[in-house]
């Protein structure tokens, strides 16, 4: 007898990477739209839930407050394209320093952002999620955070090495990426 799929498990089988021998270049041509473009591979973008939208905009305006009033850069929320090498992706969060925006911003930012945060979706596998922190990493992104929201914790990546999660008690910090801002990590989930 065949269980009926709950909309999250038909989405996660409908989100599995769609290879194609499209490049970057012809990706950034099409009009096609809900992707990210990663290893050679269409990865379809999941559908959001009010739970990830209200967590984004916790950290956004937390993050946005603290990067407006000390003139530090610029933050970019979902749906903000980004090169990574040969790869396009689109971070719920993003941070870029004055010193390193682009002077065109009508295209897909060509550097990547100082501060990548991922948050976790309920069709998210744990090997994607993992891999494009990775590739932010490997890009010269130099802090990701990456937000868990059913065990409410955040993920603190500096390298492949240098990995901290903090949990909901704990304070999260920009470090030296995104100065003096700090809050605590039960704030994320308010």
């Amino acid at each position: 007898m065949d269980i009926p799929k709950n909309g999250y498990e038909q989405a996660a089988i409908s989100l599995a990477p769609i290879e194609t021998d499209m490049t970057l270049e012809d990706f950034l041509q099409s009009d096609l739209e809900g992707y990210e473009y990663f290893n050679g591979s269409l990865i379809p973008i999941a559908p959001t839930t009010m739970e990830h939208g209200e967590i984004s905009m916790n950290i956004g305006i937390f993050l946005g407050l603290h990067i407006r009033e000390n003139q530090l850069g610029r933050l970019y929320m979902t749906g903000t394209d980004f090169k990574l090498g040969d790869q396009l992706v689109k971070p719920d969060v993003a941070f870029v320093a004055t010193a390193r925006l682009p002077e065109n911003k009508r295209q897909a930012s060509p550097v990547a952002p100082d501060l990548a945060v991922e948050v976790v979706s309920p069709t998210d596998l744990q090997y994607h999620v993992i891999e494009k922190t990775f590739a932010y990493l490997n890009a010269g992104t130099r802090l990701v955070w990456v937000i868990e929201p059913v065990a409410k914790t955040v993920t603190v990546y500096r390298s492949q090495t240098d990995i901290k999660t903090l949990t909901y008690e704990d304070t999260l910090t920009g470090e030296d990426v995104v100065e003096g801002f700090s809050c605590q990590v039960s704030q994320l989930f308010e």
